[in-house]
């Protein structure tokens, strides 16, 4: 519910600060109907709303300087709606047109008077207007997908919070290193998390400026004298930012960017799904995903509990970095506005492919359980020779430090070769021993050497919280 009402907010902010559309802020009915998910930004229905909003916000725009008369751009934007364009009547002029634009006016013009009908599309080109309705989408597409990432946020930093005192084993290479917390850890996740939301505004303040209103070759030929200023209201209707003055239309770098943003938020995901997807191994046991008692893990070995969510999330982090390759290929166009490689249809698959994959990530979040016994377990597997780092840096204050690695090291080799324990192997060295007798119990406990493990989660915490006060 929360999400709905802030979306709604969103929505409703950038249609009040649009004069073209405000008709349709005043309608609770269409307030309520604005895309809650990202699957409805991109319905043939919606989409076709947002054309003739565009076309809405040009022709008021227009009559401010006088390109066509005010009771058309009028009339235009009082019947900007999809009331007016079915889609099945579109449908059947497209098989006479072959052209979807000139399909959906010419069944909008059914419903103009003659000057309305003449004033509509006045100067303009197809490729500005589904140009401008594409940024307008993903603007949406990165509000709710940011929505979503910041509750993430909040389940991580929760999770992070729980589990800040919850001392497991920490891996370099695939081997046992130094004891950390598991808070620490899901700090890191919400840490590179938060830089991906950081990523997203970004990009949003660029799409911001790609409002465009340029013309068939760009240089506002079909507005006249005024075609600057009829593009920067325009953009203003729509609530978008001042354009760009050059035209992006063979340089669509942004959208790249757009999807390239989302290629690098899938490999943090997949990241942290590849890690969960080790942790609650068989061997390793430190995290169990819930599951129904009713799953079958497999149809022919009873014992298995294979892993969901984690497989699902990989799955997309290998996806979404292939579809991104579409649209980084996209920057490569010839002359003014060619473009060959399809992009709105990868755009809408790279943003829906997001949106899905958000949803699995927060399941694999939400269905961790965490097992500190097993964590405490897997960190004794090493006999305490984790703690030799701490050992040496202790000793060196009573002797020489290469002296103490070395000793220490070959206490270690000795305890590895299985005669006898790490703790016996030092107290056994008679250079050690009296300068361990009775501190070694204090020196060998993985709680005492967490460094600022738990004060890292502390402050990532409020570092997160500051920055999600300009969101």
């Amino acid at each position: 519910m929360m999400r709905k009402l802030l979306c709604v907010s969103m929505v409703s902010v950038v249609m009040l600060m649009s004069p073209s559309i405000t008709v349709f802020a005043s309608s609770p009915q269409i307030a309520a109907d604005a895309p809650q998910t990202i699957e409805e930004v991109f319905t043939p229905e919606y989409r076709n709303q947002t054309v003739m909003r565009v076309e809405a916000a040009i022709a008021l725009s227009q009559a401010e300087y006088g390109i066509i008369p005010a009771d058309a751009a009028n009339e235009i934007h009082e019947k900007a709606s999809i009331a007016y364009a079915p889609l099945d009547a579109i449908a059947e002029e497209y098989e006479q047109t072959n052209h979807r634009m000139v399909a959906l006016l010419n069944v909008w013009k059914r419903s103009l008077s003659p000057e309305a009908a003449n004033a509509l599309h006045y100067g303009v080109t197809t490729v500005d207007i589904y140009g401008t309705v594409r940024v307008l989408q993903l603007i949406e597409t990165i509000d709710l997908l940011m929505l979503d990432m910041i509750e993430l946020e909040d389940q991580l930093l929760d999770l992070a919070t729980e589990h800040r005192d919850t001392v497991m084993i920490g891996r370099t290479l695939g081997q046992h290193a130094l004891p950390i917390t598991f808070g620490k850890k899901v700090s890191v996740w919400a840490a590179q998390n938060r830089r991906n939301i950081e990523r997203m505004k970004e990009v949003r303040a660029r799409l911001m400026t790609r409002g465009v209103l340029k013309g068939a070759v760009g240089t506002h030929l079909g507005l006249g004298e005024f075609g600057v200023e009829v593009e920067r209201q325009t953009a203003a209707r729509l609530g978008l930012s001042e354009p760009e003055p050059a035209d992006w239309q063979s340089s669509r770098d942004v959208f790249a960017e757009y999807g390239l943003v989302l290629a690098l938020i899938a490999k943090s995901y997949g990241s942290v799904a590849e890690e969960i997807f080790w942790l609650t191994g068989t061997d390793i046991g430190e995290l169990r995903e819930r599951q129904p008692a009713s799953q079958v893990g497999s149809s022919t070995m009873p014992h298995k509990v294979n892993p969901r969510n984690p497989d699902r999330v990989i799955a997309y982090s290998r996806l979404i970095p292939r579809l991104s390759e579409v649209l980084l290929d996209d920057v490569v166009n010839s002359f003014e506005r060619d473009s060959t490689a399809a992009p709105n249809r990868v755009l809408e698959d790279i943003s829906l492919e997001a949106s899905k994959m958000l949803r699995a990530t927060h399941r694999l979040i939400r269905d961790i359980d965490v097992d500190e016994e097993r964590m405490r377990a897997n960190i004794d597997r090493t006999d305490n020779m984790i703690m030799g780092q701490r050992l040496m840096l202790y000793l060196a204050d009573f002797m020489d430090r290469t002296e103490a690695e070395e000793r220490v090291r070959e206490a270690a080799r000795t305890a590895m070769e299985g005669s006898v324990s790490f703790r016996e192997a030092l107290l056994s060295d008679p250079e050690l021993a009296p300068h361990l007798d009775g501190q070694l119990d204090a020196l060998l406990s993985p709680e005492g050497y967490l460094g600022l493990s738990r004060e890292q989660v502390d402050l990532t915490r409020k570092y997160i919280e500051r920055l999600k006060q300009t969101d």
